[in-house]
């Protein structure tokens, strides 16, 4: 890519510290949740009915242990108390349970759709940005954050509305009965414990995020290395690389696994810290409540309570660490999505902007006094000015970095000019809808990529709607048929990743028949032909001159017998045009177009 100045970086990805505050991130995502805000409120009271079931469980069990201390010789008691006790007890049990799986069922669909709602939006704001952003891009990395993100949605729901929210419910709860039932010294044993428990797992979580934020930029790292060396697989064969890129993959896991060491030592002092305060804190209140016992305070059924309580208290207390790291990686990697999806866009529609219409005629392209820059200290187009008639052929010729393929980029609008203007049937592009403006062009580019996918739906891309007849007829057109009724699979086969398993010719020829499908009002065809044989270049130029006698067509062209038919041809250099005219006209004026001319000719001979 062309180099570009610091202005027009910082227009497109904006300066920003390295993550937001959580609860901005936070407040970032209730809207996509408020859309299922009944299923929300649903899912809170079924966790609420979950939670009332589950300190139910412990209570009952005292109520059974204190049953069992009946006189010898009394069945009545035994046939009739605790066997109720005991059923009720594995009615609360299943109760916890059905609750529990019920509220997943219910907020299952506010989870799902909040992330897909998320996704699809990053997935349309990165197909708006502009060229610039997608040119700078690292796929892989970028893959992985949305996907990452994607996944961060349904870990922050998760842990927070169904293991902290819950936790804190049964906490209080729990705090209440003891208080009621015993004395505030329990109370104060399991606050104290719970306080120092919390403290310990934030302070320490917080000091080994960054290993964690550290993994995840080697992982990110490797993932975009590992993509890239795929996706050029060709050319790692054709230097004998494979090694080379072995080798850098491999020092990009082994930064990773460094990181990944020091992330797992630190968790590990996690969970030894978490199971002493949990264990400390058991033992004083098995020995206050076996004090009780051993006093006559309390019952044995008491003292299996306050036991059951303390494990079901500290079951998820023992996941806090986990729970709070998830919560905390979740937000950094739902922040990063956030951010892709804060990215302005660098060409946008103006307030107002009009479609273009233009019915049954056809319209005229006028580039006037264009000035364009990707970096401001390397001039691309300066003060250009032409015009392409309605219905009439302009190619333009020059030698690369000319500027000629700018002038594709630039009716597409993928960039902004910086001076002049560029208008279609008299109206700027910039008062224009990109949407209307792009429906309205059809191009052959240089370089074609396709999908991975079916002969026929690279074809059909051209016009969605297109049926099987019209991808025929347009392939019969571009000369392409006969080919594709040859292989086994006919339009059902896979062309490969961006199409490699076809040929440079194939793929063009693909691209023909992509934009003829299309039929569009305007043509570009940006060295439509530079990977045919000569024989298919003939074939195929007649196609296209048949073509654009019906519409306003721009050719950019290296090979000048590409171009001999255009109405005018426009010669430029440094962004500038030195020569106009027609074919003839330009060869009998001897200047850089027939100097042009005769070489390629030369080297033909």
């Amino acid at each position: 890519m062309r180099g570009m100045s610091r202005s027009s970086r910082e227009a497109e990805v904006p300066v920003r510290p390295e993550q937001r505050r959580d609860w901005v991130t936070l407040k970032r995502l209730l809207p996509y949740l408020w859309r299922y805000r009944w299923r929300v409120l649903f899912a809170l009271m079924l966790m609420v009915m979950a939670k009332l079931a589950n300190i139910g469980v412990p209570l009952l069990l005292k109520e059974l242990v204190d049953a069992m201390q009946i006189k010898p010789g009394n069945p009545a008691a035994v046939l009739v108390v605790p066997m109720g006790l005991i059923v009720a007890y594995g009615l609360l049990r299943f109760c916890t349970s059905l609750f529990t799986e019920l509220r997943e069922l219910v907020f299952a669909k506010a989870t799902e759709g909040a992330a897909r709602s998320i996704a699809l939006e990053t997935f349309a704001h990165l197909h708006s940005l502009s060229l610039r952003f997608h040119l700078e891009r690292q796929t892989g990395g970028m893959t992985r954050d949305i996907e990452r993100g994607t996944r961060a949605v349904h870990a922050l729901i998760s842990f927070s509305l169904y293991s902290i929210l819950p936790t804190l419910i049964e906490v209080s709860i729990v705090l209440g009965i003891l208080a009621y039932r015993f004395d505030m010294g329990f109370v104060w044993i399991t606050l104290v414990a719970l306080l120092a428990y919390i403290t310990f797992s934030v302070s320490v979580t917080e000091w080994r995020t960054r290993f964690r934020r550290e993994m995840n930029r080697l992982d990110s790292a490797a993932h975009t290395q590992a993509i890239d060396a795929l996706l050029n697989y060709e050319t790692v064969k054709y230097f004998n690389n494979e090694a080379h890129e072995t080798r850098r993959y491999e020092q990009q896991l082994e930064a990773y696994r460094q990181a990944a060491l020091k992330s797992q030592r630190s968790l590990s002092l996690l969970n030894a810290g978490q199971q002493l305060i949990i264990a400390s804190a058991l033992v004083v209140m098995m020995w206050r409540a076996t004090q009780g016992v051993v006093d006559g305070r309390l019952t044995l059924g008491d003292l299996v309570m306050v036991n059951a309580f303390m494990i079901q208290l500290y079951i998820p207390l023992n996941f806090l660490g986990v729970l709070y790291r998830e919560i905390k990686q979740s937000l950094t990697d739902l922040d990063k999505m956030f951010t892709l999806i804060d990215t302005p866009r660098e060409v946008q529609d103006r307030p107002g902007a009009a479609d273009l219409q233009l019915g049954a005629r056809l319209p005229e392209i006028r580039f006037e006094q264009v000035d364009f820059h990707y970096d401001a200290a390397r001039p691309i187009l300066r003060e250009l000015d032409f015009v392409i008639p309605a219905g009439r052929t302009v190619a333009v010729v020059g030698a690369s970095g000319a500027g000629k393929s700018t002038l594709a980029r630039l009716l597409y609008r993928f960039y902004d000019v910086q001076g002049g203007r560029i208008t279609v049937d008299g109206h700027d592009v910039r008062d224009l809808t990109q949407d209307s403006v792009r429906r309205a062009i059809g191009i052959v580019p240089q370089d074609t990529v396709l999908f991975n996918d079916t002969v026929a739906y690279n074809i059909g891309y051209g016009r969605p709607d297109a049926t099987q007849e019209d991808i025929v007829a347009a392939a019969k057109a571009a000369k392409i048929h006969d080919f594709i009724v040859s292989t086994p699979q006919g339009y059902q086969t896979m062309v490969g990743e961006r199409g490699l398993k076809l040929s440079g010719g194939e793929k063009q020829r693909v691209a023909i028949a992509r934009a003829l499908l299309k039929n569009p009002p305007i043509m570009v065809l940006d060295e439509a032909t530079s990977a045919l044989d000569s024989a298919t270049e003939r074939a195929i130029q007649a196609e296209l001159r048949q073509v654009a006698d019906n519409k306003t067509t721009l050719v950019i062209a290296h090979r000048l017998s590409t171009v001999v038919d255009a109405h005018e041809i426009l010669v430029m250099e440094q962004g500038r045009i030195v020569e106009r005219g027609d074919h003839a006209s330009l060869l009998l004026q001897r200047g850089r177009y027939a100097e042009m001319w005769n070489l390629q000719q030369s080297q033909a001979e």
